[in-house]
């Protein structure tokens, strides 16, 4: 298995589902590959993991946004969800998918450790 580990921060939501779709297209071939990989979600991007809303397709010929949560839940793929994000919006944590988590920037260092490549969306 590759050690390298991937982090992918994304900060928008459906508002713009063609960057939501890139930054997930980046950590599916991340954890596909092998490497330990969570998606850090900020602002609007936390709404993703509550139960039923990821879902729909960013363009034509674009995979739709429930497949690309499938396959990088099934590589094995984390969410580290901001709980100042999460409180501001007033989103239950109960109604999260699976593999997402509570936590900020201390959580994230925490688990980046001695690096991590890192995209940003």
């Amino acid at each position: 298995m590759n050690e390298n580990k991937a982090a992918i921060s994304l900060t928008t939501g459906l508002e713009d589902t063609e960057k939501v779709t890139v930054a997930f297209l980046v950590a599916v071939a991340a954890a596909e590959s092998g490497r330990p990989t969570t998606v850090f979600l900020t602002k609007e991007a936390v709404r993703l993991v509550v139960k039923g809303v990821a879902v729909g397709t960013a363009c034509a010929g674009c995979p739709p946004l429930e497949s690309l949560m499938e396959r990088y839940e099934t590589a094995g793929g984390r969410y580290l969800v901001c709980p100042i994000c999460v409180n501001s919006k007033k989103l239950d944590p109960g109604t999260f998918i699976s593999r997402a988590e509570m936590g900020g920037t201390v959580q994230l260092w925490e688990w980046i450790g001695d690096g991590a490549t890192t995209f940003s969306y």
